[in-house]
């Protein structure tokens, strides 16, 4: 299977969409996906966009994404902020991932940042067993997730 990885463009943007609800099906939470489309694409695409995002394309469809954004740390400088990482179920374990995954290690170097940081949910073994196969990755403790919505 031949796998292409490169910088999502506007038009992915439904694809990417459909997977962002197959990842809240799998994260047991679909009602909370709220955004609208139109929200989504001028927020990756518009004239000031706040997110990026690498796709991984097989036989001209987009199998996986990694989205992110550029976070800021007092302590540390700019990171790679990864939000969402996902392969669709069908073609999990066939790599894709560790390419998407390489692609952000790569933009992080190339871009000088500091580091890049995620969250994964504590019951979600397959993804910890996959960050865990690269060195250096840490594991926080004693951080609690916050939120407030308007």
């Amino acid at each position: 299977m031949k796998i292409d990885i490169r910088k999502a463009r506007k038009e992915d943007c439904i694809r990417m969409m459909e997977l962002v609800n197959e990842l809240a099906v799998y994260e047991k939470a679909p009602e909370e996906v709220t955004v609208g489309f139109d929200h989504f694409v001028e927020s990756g695409f518009g004239p000031n966009p706040v997110w990026y995002a690498f796709v991984a394309e097989t036989d001209g469809k987009v199998q996986g994404f990694a989205l992110y954004y550029i976070r800021y740390s007092t302590w540390k400088g700019q990171r790679l902020y990864l939000e969402d990482f996902l392969v669709t179920e069908a073609l999990r374990g066939h790599g894709i991932g560790k390419l998407l995954f390489d692609r952000l290690l790569v933009e992080m170097k190339e871009k000088k940042y500091s580091g890049m940081v995620w969250q994964v949910l504590d019951w979600n073994e397959p993804a910890i067993n996959f960050y865990k196969k690269y060195d250096g990755v840490n594991f926080d403790a004693g951080w609690l997730n916050c939120s407030i919505n308007s």
